[in-house]
């Protein structure tokens, strides 16, 4: 995933050249803009380029030489290969086979050169022409379709026609192929066969008919049994003629339209949005300027595509030469949802493939295979053998709530209580939050997020519990100030995986004595009901990255199940059936890989009731939700009337795209957390291995091989020790990193403001600018499940932090 700033400038126009097949006249259209644009009348003066990133064949047939004797303009090409065949087999022998991302830094390192040409050449624009190999998705030198080794600088496209019989179908095709990627077509363009196939009547009406212009050039001269200088003659005039012609001076007109359009709309859209957009977690008091509101043209890999302000927060004037676009490091994975990176292909076209089988339809009382695939793998994978059904919403808000509606409904079905005219409460703990619907809201104690809500009632009871941290190099677990008695000491730990072994550091009959206390005061004592012990396992996400001691989240569970929350109660004979109260797990954010294992209750080798999933469901593509429910759960609903039913639904529940995309998604994160991606990370974590005994017990333990993170051992033990952090916590693919801040902690806290600030405008040469969220004082980063080179991302962020 090539880490490049997209592919627009000011003053140059860089257009990619596409073809819908090979032999389809790729090299004529740009020669024939090209010498258009060396010679177009009017008061613009235009800097030709033309540019061929990878060329394969002898020299002396070369599309390089081509052009430039056409044109008399300057041509490159960036990889060359001797071999007149697809670039993926004419690398073979070749000691220097580049990268996907290396031939993208050359070919922007070129524009960008380009673009400095025409900065220093007043009142001049460019054009680069930058032509592909073969068709669309033939295969670069890495074996990557060209469509994709390209994507991360979405050039507008040219897109020729396949003249030939058959040309339809392929012209068509490839138009789809760019833009299910995310490609701008600004232009189709056909020769005019004379009438032999009339590919180009019928191209012209399909590609207008969908807002795409398309143009007809006249047909490139037979050549036969000429000669080489009779040859040249006839193309010279060729080009000369068809260059002034009506059809050219619309392509040409048409490529310098998009253009201006293009960055009229980029320079307009941050204004636009302050006056009619109400964002969401803003105060839009403090969004005082246009400049303040991001704007984003577009995302690949793990980078958003974001336009240059004319200077920058540290007063530095853009340059002419730069991209109007940089590369930010999407810090927060989108708010969590990140999995596979931005602009997948597989996943867009796992969506084309459902919206053009199904679109959406009704889900009561029906079923499809996505929607029925999706809950059987899922229930599957979660090795949980309590979960038997599988509700399907669409956030993860959503479906808390509905995994609420469940456990209050069963606590009161078993219980025989009213709940529509008690007050019936949940269990939680402290900092923790599950979405902003008025039901997920209540099941969270009063907080920045829910306190100003007009409706909010805080409906339940919210644990203490201690806490993990690394601080000057070690972990440790830490009671909560002044809850030592009850928790006991600060523990420190050589690792995380003494930490989670829960084994080896058993029952906390410490911790349980205490749950029991608090219990007895509010059950016993004030006669208070509640219906539901609802958590995120590991971490509080929205609460502030609160990294939860996973034997007090085992114990809480332990002694929920066995407490007698009314008198006398009888315990169900069934193993898998709740007791004590339902046991709802949000994972909304800590499940599907984002901690490194499939579900977060592998982490407290607990099986809950209710299992809530969204987030990286559909691999950061479409918004869908699921909640998992035991059979003793789903009997609660069981009955002779209507209303009995879990009477809750949306219109898109179990949307086909959504469930599809979900699927192709989880086969695709199954394959990265079982390949060398994740056993490197992981292996760095281990090492120095303790011991073979160690090791053996991690093999054996298939997924689960200890606690690592994606981000460096190194790097989170440097921060640790840093003297303006408290803390950090490195898990999976997150890593939270926990301020100083005098005036105190939690939201109010504006401590890492100033880091965050730091990370996205840092214009140093070379420097990774990275987009993050904070929460008050915690910054936090999260990767994809497929993200690499993040050392480039911990780099910046130790040097910004040694600045502040």
């Amino acid at each position: 995933m090539a880490k490049v700033p997209g592919g627009l400038w000011q003053n140059l126009i860089a257009v990619q050249v596409y073809g819908a097949n090979t032999g389809v006249g790729k090299t004529v259209v740009s020669t024939l803009l090209g010498h258009h644009f060396a010679r177009r009348k009017g008061n613009t003066r235009w800097l030709v380029r033309y540019i061929k990133p990878v060329s394969t064949g002898p020299s002396d047939e070369a599309d390089e030489k081509y052009v430039r004797r056409y044109t008399n303009q300057p041509v490159a090409t960036l990889f060359k290969y001797d071999q007149p065949v697809s670039p993926h087999l004419a690398v073979r022998g070749v000691k220097f086979i580049p990268t996907d991302a290396v031939i993208v830094q050359k070919l922007h390192a070129k524009l960008k050169a380009d673009a400095r040409a025409c900065a220093m050449s007043k009142g001049e624009m460019g054009i680069s022409l930058v032509e592909t190999a073969g068709g669309v998705l033939s295969p670069g030198p890495s074996g990557t379709p060209q469509a994709d080794i390209f994507r991360p600088m979405r050039m507008p496209v040219i897109l020729v026609g396949d003249h030939r019989l058959g040309g339809i179908a392929s012209t068509i095709s490839a138009s789809e192929s760019l833009l299910i990627r995310g490609y701008d077509l600004d232009a189709v363009v056909c020769f005019d066969d004379g009438g032999k196939h009339e590919n180009s009547k019928y191209l012209k009406s399909h590609f207008q008919s969908n807002g795409i212009p398309c143009f007809e050039l006249p047909w490139i001269p037979d050549l036969q049994n000429l000669s080489m200088d009779a040859e040249i003659g006839k193309m010279m005039t060729y080009y000369d003629e068809t260059s002034s012609d009506r059809s050219t001076y619309k392509l040409a007109g048409r490529l310098i339209d998009s253009h201006v359009a293009r960055l009229r709309n980029l320079n307009s859209m941050s204004s636009r949005t302050k006056n009619v957009i109400w964002h969401p977690f803003t105060q839009h008091k403090s969004v005082e300027k246009p400049d303040d509101i991001l704007t984003f043209d577009s995302a690949y890999g793990d980078y958003f595509q974001v336009k240059h302000t004319a200077r920058s927060k540290q007063g530095v004037v853009m340059k002419n030469e730069e991209s109007l676009l940089f590369p930010a490091f999407d810090a927060s994975a989108s708010w969590w949802t990140q999995g596979l990176g931005h602009g997948n292909p597989e996943l867009s076209l796992a969506a084309a493939y459902a919206a053009g089988r199904y679109g959406h339809v009704m889900f009561g009382g029906a079923t499809h295979e996505p929607a029925l695939t999706l809950a059987e793998r899922l229930l599957k994978a979660m090795k949980n053998p309590r979960l038997a059904k599988a509700f399907y919403t669409d956030d993860g808000s959503t479906a808390v709530e509905v995994g609420i509606k469940m456990a209050l409904r069963a606590s009161c079905k078993r219980y025989a209580w009213n709940g529509s005219a008690e007050d019936v409460g949940i269990i939680g703990l402290k900092g923790s939050y599950h979405g902003d619907t008025i039901g997920a809201m209540d099941a969270s104690e009063p907080c920045v997020y829910n306190k100003n809500v007009d409706w909010y009632r805080g409906r339940g009871y919210w644990f203490d519990f201690p806490t993990i941290k690394m601080s000057k190099g070690r972990w440790f677990v830490e009671p909560p100030p002044g809850m030592g008695e009850d928790f006991g000491p600060t523990e420190y730990f050589e690792d995380l995986d003494r930490v989670f072994n829960l084994e080896e550091r058993g029952h906390s009959p410490r911790y349980e004595a205490y749950i029991e206390s608090v219990l007895d005061s509010l059950v016993t004592e004030k006669g208070r009901k509640f219906g539901a012990l609802v958590m995120e396992p590991v971490i509080l996400g929205a609460g502030g990255m609160i990294f939860v001691d996973p034997l007090f989240q085992q114990s809480l569970v332990r002694v929920v199940r066995r407490y007698k929350f009314v008198a006398n109660s009888s315990t169900p004979e069934d193993a898998d059936s709740w007791t004590g109260l339902p046991v709802v797990f949000d994972e909304v954010f800590t499940g599907l890989y984002r901690l490194g294992r499939f579900s977060a209750a592998s982490f407290l080798q607990v099986h809950p009731d209710i299992s809530v999933h969204a987030k990286l469901l559909t691999g950061g593509l479409l918004p869908l939700s699921v909640t998992l429910a035991s059979e003793s759960i789903f009997q609660a609903f069981w009955g002779d009337e209507k209303s009995d039913a879990l009477l809750h639904g949306h219109s898109y529940t179990a949307h086909p795209i959504g469930c599809h995309v979900a699927n192709t998604s989880l086969t695709q994160m199954q394959i990265i957390s079982r390949g060398d991606l994740w056993k490197g990370y992981q292996k760095a974590w281990r090492e120095p291995a303790t011991t073979d005994a160690e090791e053996l017990h991690f093999t054996m333990r298939g997924e689960e091989k200890g606690i690592w993170s994606m981000w460096s051992k190194k790097t989170t033990t440097k921060l640790s020790e840093h003297p303006l952090v408290d803390h950090v916590v490195a898990i999976g693919s997150v890593l939270k990193v926990s301020l100083r801040d005098k005036s105190g902690s939690g939201y109010s806290s504006t401590a890492a403001a100033g880091l965050r600030d730091a990370l996205l405008n840092d214009v140093t040469e070379h420097a990774t600018r990275v987009h993050c969220r904070v929460l008050g004082n915690v910054l936090y980063l999260m990767a994809s499940m497929n993200s690499k080179d993040l050392n480039l991302v911990e780099i910046t962020l130790l040097q910004q932090l040694s600045k502040l």
